[in-house]
């Protein structure tokens, strides 16, 4: 089955393709080290473990639901929900822990309904018949909606969250904080997985040719159902360690997060038509827009600016896949 669906598919698993993998990766590297060279000249502030701390650190969480995008990238798919799905896993758990649930079990239901969520876009998709772009605009919506109505529009203190639990978002393991030691755990299993596991390979595959998959025996609805699924438990679960972070449920949290987490894949290497893209890609995409983001700050730039620049990033990463994907055709 592999083989056919291998020869239905352009390029997916040879080494012409592995090899414009990789060679994006070297090229994000190096793209990332000349602006740290570059940023080391400018600003005596760049080059400090305190600096690359803080870059970990706001990109650590946000890079787990990179991850699951990722994955739904490949497989022809795009959730706009993440920063809404993040925001109801943070109110849900909260609220349920002011009304008197441990933080543990709350925050195991709040990643539960965000699982949920996934999966009635999954539906939507997969059994009525509408694409994801449509579906996840409709739940960025519906969702956020949910978080104001929970909270009455006010953010939900939870300054009494146990030691134990706020440890997951504040503790440190030495001078490495545990946030970044469960980011590197995530991508670890996922880069794996997609890499290596052959279930996986079925991600390619239908975001490659969904119907030469289909006639390959893969059910491509269920794939593409489950990964809708995989990308929504992953917001949730990030939205339960921003919460163990900040000690707090707002109910706008997470507007506009989706962008920055749909440029990282893009950047990363994930098209937009499906069938191609890497973990480790996508981590390099979100880690340089940090760099960007550090360096402009650093340099004094404003604000409104960095949003302008981040928005051209993304416009010149789309532009080049759409390039090398025209070549391709």
């Amino acid at each position: 089955m592999d083989a056919e669906i291998k020869a239905s598919a352009p390029g997916l698993g040879g080494r012409n393709w592995l090899r414009l993998g990789s060679m994006r990766e070297a090229g994000l590297i190096a793209i990332m080290l000349a602006l740290c060279v570059a940023m080391t000249f400018a600003s005596p502030h760049f080059l400090t473990w305190g600096n690359f701390r803080a870059m970990l650190m706001s990109f650590s969480i946000e890079g787990i639901v990179v991850v699951g995008m990722t994955i739904l990238l490949i497989v022809g798919g795009i959730d706009l929900s993440v920063g809404s799905v993040v925001c109801f896993s943070m109110v849900v758990s909260g609220a349920l822990f002011l009304m008197g649930l441990d933080p543990w079990t709350a925050s195991l239901i709040g990643i539960g309904a965000s699982a949920l969520i996934g999966a009635a876009m999954g539906f939507f998709v997969t059994v009525i018949g509408l694409n994801h772009f449509i579906t996840s605009l409709a739940a960025m919506v519906i969702v956020r909606g949910l978080c104001l109505v929970i909270t009455k529009g006010t953010p939900l203190s939870l300054f009494t969250l146990p030691p134990g639990f706020k440890a997951i978002g504040q503790g440190s393991f030495g001078n490495v904080p545990y946030v970044i030691v469960i980011f590197v755990v995530v991508v670890a299993i996922f880069d794996f997985l997609l890499r290596r596991a052959t279930a996986f390979r079925k991600v390619f595959y239908t975001g490659s040719n969904e119907k030469a998959a289909q006639f390959s025996g893969i059910k491509t609805k269920q794939v593409k159902f489950w990964v809708t699924v995989l990308c929504s438990t992953l917001a949730g679960f990030a939205g339960v360690i921003y919460m163990s972070r900040f000690g707090a449920a707002t109910p706008t949290f997470g507007a506009g997060m989706e962008l920055n987490i749909i440029a990282a894949a893009v950047i990363g290497g994930a098209s937009l038509n499906g069938g191609s893209g890497t973990i480790f890609g996508a981590i390099l995409g979100m880690a340089l827009l940090s760099v960007v983001t550090s360096s402009l700050i650093l340099l004094d730039v404003s604000v409104y600016w960095q949003d302008m620049i981040k928005g051209c990033i993304l416009l010149a990463a789309v532009s080049i896949d759409h390039f090398l994907h025209s070549r391709k055709s």
